[in-house]
Protein backbone atom coordinates (compact mmCIF):
# COMPACT_ATOMS: atom_id res chain seq x y z
CA UNK A 1 0.00 0.00 0.00
CA UNK A 2 2.83 2.40 0.85
CA UNK A 3 4.43 1.76 -2.55
CA UNK A 4 1.14 2.64 -4.25
CA UNK A 5 0.76 5.84 -2.20
CA UNK A 6 4.34 6.84 -2.93
CA UNK A 7 3.74 6.28 -6.65
CA UNK A 8 0.64 8.50 -6.55
CA UNK A 9 2.54 11.21 -4.66
CA UNK A 10 5.33 11.07 -7.22
CA UNK A 11 2.91 11.33 -10.12
CA UNK A 12 3.83 7.89 -11.43
CA UNK A 13 0.38 6.42 -10.73
CA UNK A 14 -3.03 8.00 -11.19
CA UNK A 15 -5.58 7.95 -8.36
CA UNK A 16 -7.83 5.75 -10.54
CA UNK A 17 -5.08 3.19 -11.08
CA UNK A 18 -4.24 3.25 -7.38
CA UNK A 19 -7.87 2.68 -6.44
CA UNK A 20 -8.08 -0.20 -8.91
CA UNK A 21 -5.07 -1.88 -7.30
CA UNK A 22 -6.35 -1.40 -3.77
CA UNK A 23 -10.07 -2.07 -4.26
CA UNK A 24 -10.03 -4.16 -7.41
CA UNK A 25 -12.19 -1.61 -9.23
CA UNK A 26 -12.03 2.04 -10.22
CA UNK A 27 -14.87 4.48 -9.66
CA UNK A 28 -15.74 6.89 -12.46
CA UNK A 29 -18.65 9.20 -13.20
CA UNK A 30 -19.93 6.58 -15.63
CA UNK A 31 -19.76 3.66 -13.19
CA UNK A 32 -17.37 1.27 -11.48
CA UNK A 33 -14.85 -0.47 -13.71
CA UNK A 34 -13.87 -3.98 -12.56
CA UNK A 35 -10.12 -3.77 -13.14
CA UNK A 36 -9.43 -7.08 -11.38
CA UNK A 37 -11.86 -9.24 -13.31
CA UNK A 38 -9.29 -10.83 -15.57
CA UNK A 39 -7.05 -11.72 -12.61
CA UNK A 40 -10.01 -13.00 -10.60
CA UNK A 41 -12.02 -14.70 -13.34
CA UNK A 42 -9.73 -15.13 -16.33
CA UNK A 43 -12.07 -13.06 -18.52
CA UNK A 44 -11.33 -9.41 -19.30
CA UNK A 45 -13.84 -6.82 -18.20
CA UNK A 46 -15.70 -5.55 -21.27
CA UNK A 47 -17.57 -2.28 -21.64
CA UNK A 48 -21.03 -2.70 -23.16
CA UNK A 49 -21.60 0.50 -25.14
CA UNK A 50 -25.25 -0.29 -25.77
CA UNK A 51 -27.37 1.76 -23.37
CA UNK A 52 -24.52 4.11 -22.49
CA UNK A 53 -23.82 7.54 -23.91
CA UNK A 54 -20.67 7.90 -26.03
CA UNK A 55 -19.14 10.01 -23.26
CA UNK A 56 -19.85 7.38 -20.59
CA UNK A 57 -18.37 4.67 -22.78
CA UNK A 58 -15.29 6.78 -23.49
CA UNK A 59 -14.83 7.50 -19.78
CA UNK A 60 -14.90 3.80 -18.92
CA UNK A 61 -12.63 2.89 -21.84
CA UNK A 62 -10.04 5.44 -20.75
CA UNK A 63 -10.20 4.08 -17.20
CA UNK A 64 -9.80 0.55 -18.52
CA UNK A 65 -6.66 1.45 -20.47
CA UNK A 66 -5.27 3.37 -17.51
CA UNK A 67 -5.83 0.57 -14.99
CA UNK A 68 -5.30 -2.58 -17.07
CA UNK A 69 -3.47 -1.42 -20.18
CA UNK A 70 -6.37 -2.45 -22.40
CA UNK A 71 -10.01 -1.69 -23.17
CA UNK A 72 -12.54 -4.03 -24.79
CA UNK A 73 -15.76 -2.34 -25.89
CA UNK A 74 -18.73 -4.23 -27.36
CA UNK A 75 -21.90 -3.19 -29.22
CA UNK A 76 -20.24 0.06 -30.24
CA UNK A 77 -21.54 2.25 -33.07
CA UNK A 78 -19.43 4.51 -35.25
CA UNK A 79 -20.14 7.68 -33.28
CA UNK A 80 -19.26 6.07 -29.96
CA UNK A 81 -16.10 4.56 -31.45
CA UNK A 82 -15.05 8.02 -32.60
CA UNK A 83 -15.65 9.54 -29.15
CA UNK A 84 -13.81 6.69 -27.42
CA UNK A 85 -10.81 7.00 -29.71
CA UNK A 86 -10.66 10.78 -29.31
CA UNK A 87 -10.55 10.34 -25.52
CA UNK A 88 -7.49 8.09 -25.62
CA UNK A 89 -3.85 9.16 -26.00
CA UNK A 90 -2.43 9.01 -29.53
CA UNK A 91 0.02 6.36 -28.36
CA UNK A 92 -2.81 3.89 -27.69
CA UNK A 93 -3.42 1.38 -30.49
CA UNK A 94 -7.12 1.19 -31.38
CA UNK A 95 -8.81 -1.52 -33.47
CA UNK A 96 -12.46 -0.82 -34.36
CA UNK A 97 -14.22 -3.72 -36.04
CA UNK A 98 -17.31 -2.11 -37.55
CA UNK A 99 -18.95 -5.39 -38.47
CA UNK A 100 -18.49 -7.04 -35.08
CA UNK A 101 -19.23 -3.68 -33.40
CA UNK A 102 -16.20 -4.03 -31.15
CA UNK A 103 -13.39 -1.68 -30.24
CA UNK A 104 -10.15 -2.85 -28.64
CA UNK A 105 -7.51 -0.45 -27.34
CA UNK A 106 -4.00 -1.41 -26.20
CA UNK A 107 -1.60 0.87 -24.34
CA UNK A 108 1.96 0.97 -25.74
CA UNK A 109 3.33 -1.14 -22.86
CA UNK A 110 0.47 -3.65 -22.83
CA UNK A 111 1.68 -7.25 -23.03
CA UNK A 112 -1.14 -9.35 -24.54
CA UNK A 113 -1.66 -12.92 -23.32
CA UNK A 114 -0.70 -15.80 -25.60
CA UNK A 115 -2.14 -19.28 -25.22
CA UNK A 116 -1.01 -22.50 -26.84
CA UNK A 117 -4.57 -23.25 -27.90
CA UNK A 118 -6.83 -22.61 -30.88
CA UNK A 119 -10.48 -21.55 -30.99
CA UNK A 120 -12.39 -22.16 -34.21
CA UNK A 121 -15.22 -19.67 -34.77
CA UNK A 122 -17.66 -21.02 -37.36
CA UNK A 123 -20.68 -19.31 -38.88
CA UNK A 124 -23.63 -20.95 -40.61
CA UNK A 125 -24.21 -17.91 -42.82
CA UNK A 126 -22.57 -14.62 -43.66
CA UNK A 127 -25.37 -12.86 -41.76
CA UNK A 128 -24.19 -14.52 -38.55
CA UNK A 129 -20.74 -12.93 -38.83
CA UNK A 130 -21.35 -9.80 -36.68
CA UNK A 131 -22.24 -11.82 -33.57
CA UNK A 132 -19.59 -14.45 -34.28
CA UNK A 133 -17.09 -11.63 -34.77
CA UNK A 134 -17.67 -10.51 -31.20
CA UNK A 135 -16.83 -14.02 -30.02
CA UNK A 136 -13.68 -14.00 -32.16
CA UNK A 137 -12.46 -10.72 -30.67
CA UNK A 138 -13.00 -11.89 -27.09
CA UNK A 139 -11.28 -15.25 -27.61
CA UNK A 140 -8.38 -13.47 -29.29
CA UNK A 141 -8.08 -10.95 -26.45
CA UNK A 142 -7.89 -13.84 -23.99
CA UNK A 143 -4.83 -15.08 -25.87
CA UNK A 144 -6.17 -17.87 -28.07
CA UNK A 145 -5.28 -18.30 -31.71
CA UNK A 146 -8.52 -18.01 -33.69
CA UNK A 147 -9.46 -19.92 -36.83
CA UNK A 148 -12.29 -18.10 -38.66
CA UNK A 149 -14.56 -20.28 -40.83
CA UNK A 150 -17.52 -18.55 -42.46
CA UNK A 151 -20.72 -19.53 -44.30
CA UNK A 152 -20.80 -23.33 -43.94
CA UNK A 153 -24.45 -23.84 -42.99
CA UNK A 154 -26.45 -27.03 -43.34
CA UNK A 155 -28.33 -25.94 -46.47
CA UNK A 156 -25.38 -27.62 -48.21
CA UNK A 157 -23.65 -30.12 -45.96
CA UNK A 158 -20.71 -30.30 -48.32
CA UNK A 159 -19.61 -26.85 -47.17
CA UNK A 160 -18.99 -27.91 -43.57
CA UNK A 161 -17.56 -31.27 -44.60
CA UNK A 162 -14.98 -29.43 -46.70
CA UNK A 163 -13.69 -27.53 -43.65
CA UNK A 164 -13.79 -30.33 -41.09
CA UNK A 165 -10.00 -30.59 -40.86
CA UNK A 166 -9.41 -27.09 -39.39
CA UNK A 167 -12.47 -27.46 -37.18
CA UNK A 168 -11.23 -30.77 -35.80
CA UNK A 169 -7.76 -29.32 -35.29
CA UNK A 170 -9.11 -26.63 -32.93
CA UNK A 171 -9.19 -27.12 -29.17
CA UNK A 172 -12.67 -25.62 -28.80
CA UNK A 173 -15.26 -24.56 -31.37
CA UNK A 174 -17.81 -21.74 -31.33
CA UNK A 175 -20.57 -22.29 -33.89
CA UNK A 176 -22.90 -19.36 -34.65
CA UNK A 177 -26.18 -20.01 -36.43
CA UNK A 178 -29.50 -18.29 -36.89
CA UNK A 179 -32.68 -19.59 -38.53
CA UNK A 180 -33.26 -23.08 -37.05
CA UNK A 181 -29.78 -23.24 -35.51
CA UNK A 182 -28.86 -26.67 -36.87
CA UNK A 183 -25.15 -26.23 -37.59
CA UNK A 184 -23.82 -26.54 -34.00
CA UNK A 185 -25.55 -29.93 -33.65
CA UNK A 186 -24.02 -31.14 -36.91
CA UNK A 187 -20.53 -29.94 -35.96
CA UNK A 188 -20.77 -31.38 -32.44
CA UNK A 189 -21.56 -34.77 -33.95
CA UNK A 190 -18.39 -34.71 -36.03
CA UNK A 191 -15.67 -33.47 -33.64
CA UNK A 192 -14.25 -34.64 -30.31
CA UNK A 193 -13.66 -31.13 -28.90
CA UNK A 194 -15.99 -28.90 -26.86
CA UNK A 195 -18.55 -27.04 -28.97
CA UNK A 196 -20.25 -23.81 -27.88
CA UNK A 197 -23.50 -23.13 -29.72
CA UNK A 198 -24.16 -19.44 -30.37
CA UNK A 199 -27.76 -18.76 -31.50
CA UNK A 200 -28.13 -15.66 -33.65
CA UNK A 201 -31.24 -13.56 -34.28
CA UNK A 202 -31.04 -13.90 -38.04
CA UNK A 203 -34.17 -15.14 -39.76
CA UNK A 204 -37.75 -13.99 -40.05
CA UNK A 205 -41.27 -15.02 -39.17
CA UNK A 206 -42.05 -17.42 -36.35
CA UNK A 207 -38.97 -17.92 -34.18
CA UNK A 208 -36.93 -15.65 -36.42
CA UNK A 209 -35.64 -13.55 -33.55
CA UNK A 210 -33.29 -16.32 -32.45
CA UNK A 211 -35.79 -18.30 -30.40
CA UNK A 212 -35.93 -21.15 -32.92
CA UNK A 213 -32.12 -21.31 -33.07
CA UNK A 214 -31.86 -21.30 -29.28
CA UNK A 215 -34.54 -24.00 -28.86
CA UNK A 216 -32.92 -26.18 -31.52
CA UNK A 217 -29.52 -26.00 -29.85
CA UNK A 218 -30.96 -26.69 -26.39
CA UNK A 219 -32.68 -29.77 -27.82
CA UNK A 220 -29.53 -30.97 -29.58
CA UNK A 221 -29.04 -34.73 -29.54
CA UNK A 222 -25.26 -34.21 -29.60
CA UNK A 223 -23.32 -32.78 -26.68
CA UNK A 224 -22.76 -29.04 -26.81
CA UNK A 225 -23.00 -26.00 -24.57
CA UNK A 226 -25.33 -23.16 -25.54
CA UNK A 227 -25.26 -19.45 -24.72
CA UNK A 228 -28.01 -16.87 -25.03
CA UNK A 229 -29.19 -15.36 -28.30
CA UNK A 230 -26.57 -13.01 -29.82
CA UNK A 231 -24.30 -13.52 -26.78
CA UNK A 232 -21.07 -13.35 -28.74
CA UNK A 233 -19.06 -12.08 -25.79
CA UNK A 234 -20.16 -14.99 -23.58
CA UNK A 235 -19.42 -17.57 -26.27
CA UNK A 236 -15.97 -16.11 -26.89
CA UNK A 237 -15.22 -15.93 -23.18
CA UNK A 238 -16.33 -19.52 -22.59
CA UNK A 239 -14.14 -20.69 -25.45
CA UNK A 240 -11.29 -18.61 -24.07
CA UNK A 241 -11.58 -20.29 -20.68
CA UNK A 242 -11.42 -23.71 -22.33
CA UNK A 243 -8.37 -22.52 -24.28
CA UNK A 244 -6.73 -21.40 -21.03
CA UNK A 245 -7.28 -24.84 -19.50
CA UNK A 246 -5.80 -26.50 -22.60
CA UNK A 247 -2.80 -24.18 -22.46
CA UNK A 248 -2.26 -24.92 -18.76
CA UNK A 249 -2.32 -28.64 -19.47
CA UNK A 250 0.19 -28.36 -22.27
CA UNK A 251 2.46 -26.17 -20.13
CA UNK A 252 2.37 -28.79 -17.37
CA UNK A 253 3.26 -31.51 -19.88
CA UNK A 254 6.23 -29.52 -21.11
CA UNK A 255 7.48 -29.05 -17.53
CA UNK A 256 7.22 -32.79 -16.91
Amino acid sequence: MRDILDAVAAGDLSPEAAEARLRGYATTEAGRFDAARETRRGVPEAILAEGKTPTETADLAATSVETTGRAVVTRVDDETARVVQSGLPNSVDVDHDERARTLVAHAPDYDPPALDATVAVVTAGTSDAPVAGEARVVAREMGAAVEWIEDVGVAHLGRVVDVLDPIRAADVVVVAAGREGALPTVVAGLVDTPVVGLPVSTGYGFGGDGEAALAGMLQSCTVLSVVNVDAGFVAGAQAGLVARAVDAGRSAERRD
